[in-house]
């Protein structure tokens, strides 16, 4: 049982955006260009992932990138202060695996702990907010985040007891035990990048993530947050997993006539900006329905919503 001093005495969390690989599987849409900042229906892939740490409430964030794609990042995101954010550039020069962005980190993270989502990876739902603040509160130890799939075997997979709690840990199993797939969103606490240093690199050659968690699971500090029904989780690997998450926004933003994630958004209804911030933001977009949109939010009273 963790203490309620324990968690408050621990810093605040970082967090992490990994965006490096080589997008093979979208070749070759990715030859020249860095999956993540494929569009994803209106806005760049990025945009996704960045959004579900702001909606955290995290405002420092180191974006992992490869040498070559890092210019382009930093043309399109900035130093991250139009959104009150802080944003941290680093390089991964391989496939290095999504445990070795914690090494990469480590000078970033300085023992804090940390939020890392894959850069691939889409979160969506009206109840998401209440479960990334319940998992948010850095604490010791690691949080993953569960969602039930059609396809396990696909997916590194997560076996949970009849009271919710994991129990085992298995990267794409032959036949698996539990629909439970681990979904790329991590908290770890400070340890992670000296608990990635004690690993082995895997016949890929990469330190893979199942095994550095399953070192959490093993001393009984692994919690899992499972997502229900109200939350979509959807990976963009693929150019038909792309397809349709692009759908999919497309769907919800003609039909309720919102933004989904929308980063401008979010940094106005959390505070990380005012009003008169969000409105120099729209005059930078004119002509387009995202601006248009922006400067309607401007408009209203703040922190509405």
């Amino acid at each position: 049982m963790i203490e309620v001093e324990e968690v408050i005495s621990l810093p605040a969390r970082r967090g992490i955006i990994l965006a490096g690989g080589l997008g093979t599987r979208l070749h070759p849409m990715t030859v020249p260009v860095s999956k993540q900042l494929l569009p994803v229906y209106d806005k760049p892939m990025i945009y996704y992932p960045l959004s579900v740490l702001m909606l955290s409430g995290v405002r420092d964030i180191a974006l992992i990138t490869t040498p070559r794609d890092q210019p382009q990042f930093q043309q399109l995101l900035g130093d991250g202060s139009k959104w009150g954010l802080e944003f941290t550039y680093l390089t991964q020069h391989g496939p290095g695996g999504v445990a070795e962005a914690y090494l990469v980190a480590e000078d970033f993270l300085a023992g804090a702990p940390s939020m890392m989502m894959l850069g691939d990876n889409v979160l969506y739902g009206s109840h998401l907010r209440d479960a990334l603040e319940r998992a948010a509160v850095p604490r010791p130890g690691a949080q993953i985040f569960a969602y039930r799939v059609r396809n396990p075997e696909a997916f590194g997979v997560v076996s949970l007891d009849s009271g919710g709690h994991p129990v085992e840990l298995v990267e794409k199993p032959e036949h698996p035990d539990s629909p439970w797939a681990v979904i790329g969103l991590y908290m770890l606490d400070g340890d992670a990048p000296a608990r990635a240093r004690q690993m082995s690199r895997s016949s890929r050659g990469e330190l893979e993530i199942i095994p550095l968690l399953d070192s959490y699971l093993n001393e009984g500090r692994l919690e899992v947050e499972v997502l229900g029904r109200g939350i979509s989780w959807l990976d963009t690997g693929t150019p038909q997993s792309l397809l349709q998450a692009s759908q999919f926004v497309s769907v919800l933003q003609e039909r309720q006539g919102l933004q989904v994630a929308c980063p401008e958004e979010i940094a106005y209804r959390m505070g990380f900006i005012d009003a008169a911030a969000l409105s120099d933001l729209a005059a930078g977009l004119k002509r387009t329905q995202y601006g248009a949109y922006l400067e309607r939010l401007a408009e209203e009273d703040p922190g509405v919503g």
